[in-house]
């Protein structure tokens, strides 16, 4: 193989924008790399199906919806957990001031919550917790980019939003916002992202596990020296501040390459759900989403979510 095509997403957080500054997987790996960008984990998932990637940054549910569909992709690593938030204008209460979910959505009756496109997890997610809680007459809104949120908010397309923790600090710097639910509480330990690739690409091990090496070393420059770690994303996004991404990482810091237990557990709960949506067909196992044994192998230390 003389080129790896890598699928990556306009996510703050995700090692990608580290790992493209500096060619570190060029380094590693001896070869050259094509980055390209998506607006979803969806649109991840097609490129997939397409052979246009053979690696992919992407949300775990959308990724079990296209191995439902017969897509032959297969989680090799993790990158953070609890990465959807809800945020809200201030005019609405958040948790700490009711102390009860479903009376933070209760707030939303007869209104609309944006979140990116149907299927992925962010939009899982909040279907899901509606459903939980037994509140009907709110809308899902969703949006191909995420990046359409914030002004949605600001024309009041949508009273509230679920997406990312880049997307409560954008939607900072344009209105008066604040999380109305933290990710703990949306879905605990949910895989906000993980490292998917085409299971051809199993074919080349030494390949996977230098691409893993690469990320884990990013996830451990964002975990122990984020402003380090911005400071060259900024580099890679011309008029984004040093302070925007040192926010990101803050919101939910939680930057690991593993599959933990915990990681892994969290994802297999998405298949009911899932299911119950209309999105699977199948009752997906681990093994079908999940090899795990390349990441062990270069991250044998304990988790660091």
């Amino acid at each position: 193989m003389k080129r790896l095509r890598v699928g990556y997403l306009p996510t703050l957080y995700h090692t990608a924008y580290v790992l493209k500054s500096g060619g570190w997987v060029e380094k590693q790996l001896g070869m050259e790399v094509e980055w390209r960008l998506y607006p979803t984990g969806p649109a991840i998932t097609k490129a997939f199906g397409e052979n246009h990637i053979n690696v992919g940054y992407i949300g775990l549910p959308p990724a079990m919806i296209a191995i439902d569909r017969g897509a032959s992709i297969v989680c090799v690593g993790g990158g953070h957990v609890e990465g959807t938030v809800m945020i809200a204008p201030e005019r609405f209460k958040a948790l700490g001031e009711l102390g009860d979910t479903r009376r933070v959505l209760e707030q939303f009756k007869g209104r609309k919550i944006g979140t990116p496109s149907r299927g992925s997890i962010h939009d899982v997610i909040i279907r899901d917790l509606l459903d939980k809680v037994g509140l009907a007459g709110i809308t899902v809104e969703n949006y191909e980019w995420a990046e359409f949120l914030p002004e949605a908010l600001e024309k009041g397309e949508i009273d509230g939003a679920v997406g990312t923790p880049s997307l409560f600090v954008a939607a900072s710097e344009q209105l008066s916002v604040k999380i109305v639910l933290p990710p703990d509480r949306l879905w605990p330990y949910n895989p906000s992202y993980g490292i998917l690739v085409r299971r051809e690409l199993e074919e080349h091990p030494q390949l996977i596990k230098g691409f893993l090496e690469a990320h884990k070393r990013a996830c451990t420059l964002i975990r122990e020296k984020p402003a380090e770690a911005a400071k060259l994303v900024t580099g890679e996004i011309s008029g984004l501040s040093l302070d925007f991404v040192v926010k990101t990482y803050t919101v939910s810091p939680k930057y690991c390459a593993l599959l933990s237990r915990e990681y892994i557990d969290s994802t297999i709960k998405f298949v009911p759900v899932l299911r119950k949506l209309g999105y699977l067909q199948k009752n997906l196992e681990e093994k079908d989403i999940f090899e795990a044994s390349y990441v062990e192998e270069i991250h044998p230390e304990a988790p660091h979510y």
